[in-house]
């Protein structure tokens, strides 16, 4: 028996497919190369953004053909787009053809779920509103050997008024500091030498946790376990960013300088609407805090274009802010309305036409200072951990240094999962080319 599972959405969303396919392997499964060989498979969703939702809905509409085909196929659907109950109503009146819908706080069940359809030949459709508790333990199927993933939070407090994470996702809960140690522990007794933290803001992690235990502590605790080389984080909230974590990152060894912190907005006016908790002022102090005591460090974020209400004026402040704080890179998005989200419910919704204008004036500005950052690195010998071979060309390796830079160069196969020192020849705006050394 095979699986195959389609991942869409965020770093959250990968490492909740890694469990499932842990789980699925423990029951017998291997993974399937490709659809027709599958006897299960998995879509996890994302509906952070409408063009998922809808690349979700067409992809399982193309099912049908094959199920008929392969009755005893099983076809499930999770994630944080199947949380939005009016979503799932829609799947099991307009998809009846599948089998599986959970949420995602119980990915745990899934043994139990399938085990029901293959002997009730029913569907199961179990979705829970919030995370009753942590479950800790579960396997996991990883992408890399040498880099892995690590819960830290599950959940958002933030409600930004644009964002459907907290409704899909829950109330933020925090992993007891010594289960996420063991886990890094293991994982680096597994060869694992870089860990991403993960959490929908994880510098507000250890709040709801007694004793309680900051991020910074967290972190600390971390860069001491043995065989670990690289720690990194995703994603930290402007608002929760003090001069004290930036001193406490510093200082710690192993912990990359990268500081991936989304500014959204560059207008106070937008900001206040979009409930982020800081000013645009605020947000370029704590870039300056960061440069002045992380000279080193790459700074990047993500911006929302056409934000409901957003005037010319405030597109021009976000400009004048990617101006100012001079980003390594940032990603950047059209305003997508979430229903459910109080922004989706204000007036003044920007055109289309008008918003992809202002993304491509944003784009053209801030591929012009990357270029010119990245540039600036020809020359020099940069460390960097060699992740795959490029898909985009044979023979070409691609890794990244701890800055989070992405670096191609010449290489064999058994460089894959090592530190390699890599002189840089080629600046590009979205990547560097580099020689081994």
């Amino acid at each position: 028996m095979k699986y195959l599972i389609t991942t869409y959405g965020c770093q959250a969303n990968e490492r909740d497919s890694e469990t499932i396919a842990g789980l699925l392997r423990e029951i017998g499964y291997e993974e399937a190369h490709q659809l027709p060989e599958a006897d299960v498979l998995i879509f996890n969703t994302c509906c952070v953004r409408e063009k998922a939702e809808n690349k979700v809905l067409s992809q399982i509409g193309k099912l049908k053909e094959l199920k008929e085909r392969n009755p005893n196929l099983i076809i499930g659907i999770c994630g944080c787009m199947v949380q939005q109950e009016q979503v799932s109503a829609k799947i099991r009146q307009r998809a009846p053809h599948v089998d599986l819908i959970f949420g995602t706080h119980n990915i745990h069940q899934l043994p139990e779920l399938i085990h029901n359809i293959r002997q009730t030949r029913q569907a199961q459709v179990r979705i829970l509103p919030d995370r009753e508790e942590i479950i800790e333990g579960l396997p996991s199927c990883r992408k890399y050997p040498f880099k892995a993933f690590v819960n830290i939070t599950y959940g958002c407090d933030n409600f930004c008024s644009y964002c459907i994470v907290p409704y899909v996702r829950g109330r933020e809960k925090s992993r007891k500091p010594q289960d996420i140690l063991s886990e890094i522990e293991k994982l680096a007794q597994d060869g694992v030498v870089e860990v991403v933290l993960l959490g929908q803001n994880v510098n507000s992690y250890g709040k709801n946790l007694d004793p309680s235990c900051s991020f910074g502590e967290l972190l600390a605790m971390v860069n001491e376990v043995p065989g670990l080389r690289r720690i990194r984080y995703l994603t930290s909230h402007p608002r929760d960013f003090t001069e004290e974590l930036v001193q406490i990152i510093a200082g710690l060894k192993k912990v990359c300088p990268h500081f991936h912190l989304p500014i959204q907005s560059g207008s106070n006016r937008i900001l206040q609407k979009m409930n982020r908790g800081y000013t645009r002022e605020q947000y370029l102090e704590l870039i300056t805090t960061i440069r002045r005591i992380v000279p080193e460090a790459s700074i990047t974020t993500d911006l929302i274009v056409g934000f409901p209400g957003e005037r010319d004026e405030d597109f021009q402040d976000t400009l004048d802010l990617v101006r100012q704080a001079r980003f390594d890179s940032a990603f950047t998005f059209l305003y997508s309305p979430r229903t459910g989200t109080p922004a989706a419910r204000m007036k003044e919704q920007i055109p289309l036409a008008l918003k992809k204008e202002r993304l491509q004036q944003l784009m053209d500005l801030q591929n012009e200072i990357s270029l010119t950052i990245n540039k600036g690195m020809e020359g020099q010998v940069v460390e960097i951990l060699v992740e795959a071979f490029s898909k985009k060309a044979q023979n070409i390796l691609e890794g990244r240094s701890v800055t989070n830079k992405l670096v191609l160069m010449e290489g064999s196969a058994d460089l894959i999962g090592r530190f390699c020192q890599v002189k840089i020849t080629e600046a590009l705006t979205w990547f560097l080319k580099g020689d081994l050394i």
